[in-house]
């Protein structure tokens, strides 16, 4: 499953209401793999185009159960724009692409199949802690970034 119909997490009680007129990246604040990503993202993210939420608070976990991936397992980031949920390769692409030149070069790779993208992406997913290892407690922004977290 790679994405639901526009705003369907809206019609869901267990989800919590959100502000989502902005793309906002859902990844795992424990993993320090996964918070380099959200670092390097801010830092070339000159526009201020994403905000972010951790996998871990109520709000990232209920949009996990409601596309109904593992609340504890994290084995995807998730990228909500415009009320479209992107998994896996599909969501990761687009989250480079919308940085602007020269990462949105990597648009190309949508040419590749999503079968064959994704088990790459899995395979780095599940091994994320061994490669970039796992924070005690989760993933705090820098205080100029504060206002661009979803708490």
């Amino acid at each position: 499953m790679h994405s639901r119909p526009a705003y369907s997490y809206r019609n869901d009680p267990a989800v919590p209401a959100f502000t989502d007129d902005q793309p906002i990246i859902v990844f795992d604040g424990e993993c320090i793999f996964c918070s380099g990503w959200v670092n390097f993202v801010l830092r070339h993210d000159k526009q201020g185009r994403y905000r972010f939420l951790t996998a871990q608070s109520p709000l990232g976990e209920a949009l996990y159960r409601h596309y109904g991936l593992d609340s504890r397992n994290y084995e995807t980031n998730m990228l909500i724009e415009n009320g479209l949920a992107f998994l896996k390769s599909e969501g990761s692409l687009r989250m480079a692409a919308g940085l602007g030149f020269p990462f949105s070069l990597v648009s190309v790779l949508r040419l590749i199949p999503r079968p064959l993208r994704d088990p790459l992406y899995e395979l780095v997913a599940r091994n994320r802690y061994r490669i970039g290892g796992r924070r005690n407690a989760c993933f705090v922004p820098a205080p100029e970034h504060r206002g661009r977290f979803i708490a």
